[in-house]
C-alpha cells in the first residue's frame, strides 16, 4: 500500500472508530470509504467534517484530491 494512503488510514483510524475502512488513489487523488457507528445520525456534510478534522491540514502537500464515502455500519451492511 502506498504510504500515503497508509497515512491517510492512520489519521482517520486514530479519530474516528472505523468498523471497515478502503483508502485508494494514484498517488495525488484518493478515495476512501469510511464505515463507523460514528456517522450514526448525522447527515453527509457533518460525517465528511467529522472525517476531514481526523485527517487536520496533515497532507496539503502530498494530496490533490481526496474523496469519500461514508456509512454507518447498518448503511453499509445494506449495501451489500
Amino acid at each position: 500500500m502506498d504510504d500515503i494512503q497508509t497515512k491517510i488510514k492512520n489519521f482517520i483510524s486514530r479519530k474516528i472508530t472505523v468498523s471497515h475502512l478502503i483508502v485508494d488513489g494514484d498517488g495525488s487523488h484518493f478515495q476512501a470509504v469510511v464505515v463507523s457507528n460514528a456517522f450514526d445520525g448525522l447527515n453527509r456534510v457533518d460525517r465528511h467534517k467529522l472525517v476531514y478534522d481526523a485527517l487536520g491540514n496533515c497532507f496539503e502537500k502530498d494530496v490533490h484530491a481526496l474523496s469519500f464515502k461514508t456509512y454507518t455500519e447498518d448503511e453499509w451492511k445494506n449495501l451489500r
